[in-house]
């Protein structure tokens, strides 16, 4: 291994967030709610799979230990599978998670799983299949819960689901989403609705924090877990009744940023420190070729140098991000 990325407050970084599109077939209000709109005339150039390979390569020589593949939707791409396959065969990658909103589960979960995918998040925002639609525009329900159950049958021991809280649209299916994980091995995570350049008033309208549910949680008997190293953000409480497990990711909480340890890489090549920081560092020129590895890892380990102590989330700074679906959420 060569040096440990590791940034000016002593943080290092086992996780690795890797964003392969900007393309979603969703149309999500709090991410998406026009589509996907391309920036420009030109054809967006995604990371190629050599480029893949190189960037999770100089990654895991430096401590990372766990990548993600996100979008977008990472599944819309062609070669998702061989992708998969890229990233699981770097030396010191322990677990390939993906985020998909789970359209194509049923029928491609197998493979996926076959080519060294570890770990699987499925976006559900609502188990009612009328709200489920208001909030991601797709009438497609019945497919995802049906990709679910693929990923179990593909021997995936645990799926770990996401459901963005907005309130007065899901936030009042809590005892629906625990009785469906009652005696399911799924890992409910509620994300908190987080503020972006073009959201500012759905952020407004919608915004519940996810301290309510916490404290009903701890008030019913859920516990805390602790944390490995690669873990992301999320407050996880088990319960001895239950066989699925809570998961809150609550970003404007102080000290949220304390035990950062990810690193994201967008689609099209640049490192970004922050998901709300203010740009990103270009990488692209250096991945051309594997002789570029030095320079590729000395220029990620400069850029942490120019990480913030916190993303100021909660005094109102959203940074440049114009929406999550931009630099993988």
């Amino acid at each position: 291994m060569a040096i440990q990325f590791e940034d000016s407050f002593q943080r290092k970084f086992y996780y690795l967030r890797l964003s392969v599109t900007d393309v979603c077939n969703f149309k999500c209000t709090y991410c998406l709610p026009d589509g996907y709109r391309p920036e420009g005339h030109k054809k967006p150039s995604f990371l190629t799979l050599d480029e893949i390979e190189r960037v999770t390569g100089a990654f895991a020589q430096c401590g990372t230990s766990k990548v993600r593949i996100t979008g977008g939707e990472p599944s819309l791409r062609r070669d998702f599978t061989d992708i998969i396959r890229t990233v699981a065969d770097q030396p010191g990658i322990t677990k390939v998670a993906t985020t998909t909103n789970g359209y194509r589960m049923a029928k491609h979960v197998h493979e996926w799983r076959e080519a060294g995918l570890t770990n699987i998040n499925v976006s559900v925002d609502s188990l009612d299949p009328k709200m489920f639609y208001q909030i991601t525009g797709e009438n497609m329900f019945n497919q995802v819960m049906e990709g679910i159950d693929a990923a179990f049958d593909a021997g995936f021991e645990q799926v770990k689901i996401n459901t963005v809280l907005l309130k007065d649209l899901n936030s009042q299916e809590l005892p629906k989403f625990l009785d469906w994980i009652k005696t399911r091995p799924i890992q409910l995570r509620f994300i908190e609705l987080m503020q972006t350049g073009e959201m500012d008033n759905l952020f407004k309208k919608h915004h519940v924090s996810g301290v309510s549910i916490r404290n009903h949680l701890i008030a019913n008997g859920w516990i805390l877990k602790l944390k490995s190293s690669n873990d992301g953000p999320a407050q996880v409480f088990c319960h001895p009744d239950y066989m699925g497990e809570i998961g809150l990711i609550m970003p404007y909480e102080k000290d949220f940023c304390q035990s950062c340890n990810r690193l994201r890489v967008s689609a099209n090549g640049k490192l970004h420190l922050c998901l709300f920081g203010d740009h990103g560092i270009d990488l692209r020129d250096l991945l051309e070729q594997d002789e570029q590895r030095d320079a590729l890892i000395a220029r990620i380990q400069g850029g942490l140098q120019q990480k913030s102590v916190s993303h100021f989330l909660q005094d109102g700074n959203t940074g440049m991000t114009p929406h999550l679906a931009s630099i993988g959420g």
